[in-house]
């Protein structure tokens, strides 16, 4: 079972992806509410698997995904954006990410991005 740390300012999003990811059948090991405590979460929980919010007070996802790639290249970045933001997860996935999930969430999209990195 992959582990996952889920990444986004808004406490409400965090708790939907939980569930969904929870539902799946992951282990959710962490939250982090910015950019900062994304890549401390990460040192301390080496997870398999990051949700990235891209716009983030302190730091944006798309510079915490630069930071993380220089100490762990391995882990699997998924960026999470609001629609009419396709510019940024254009620069999110030249940062590194694999793969990203437009918001409002659905599970089945959310699957798809997590079956399609873990391949």
């Amino acid at each position: 079972m992959a582990t996952v740390l889920i990444t986004d300012d808004a406490m409400f999003m965090r708790m939907q992806l939980k569930t969904i990811i929870s539902d799946l059948g992951y282990e959710v090991v962490g939250e982090a509410k910015d950019g900062l405590e994304a890549i401390e979460k990460n040192e301390q929980l080496d997870p398999d698997i990051i949700t990235m919010d891209i716009t983030m007070p302190n730091l944006s996802g798309t510079e915490a995904v630069k930071e993380i790639r220089k100490t762990d290249p391995d882990v699997k970045i998924i960026m999470c954006s609001a629609m009419g933001q396709q510019r940024m997860v254009l620069e999110a996935i030249e940062a590194g990410a694999q793969d990203f999930i437009v918001k409002p969430f659905t599970p089945e999209r959310v699957e798809e991005a997590f079956y399609k990195i873990l391949l």
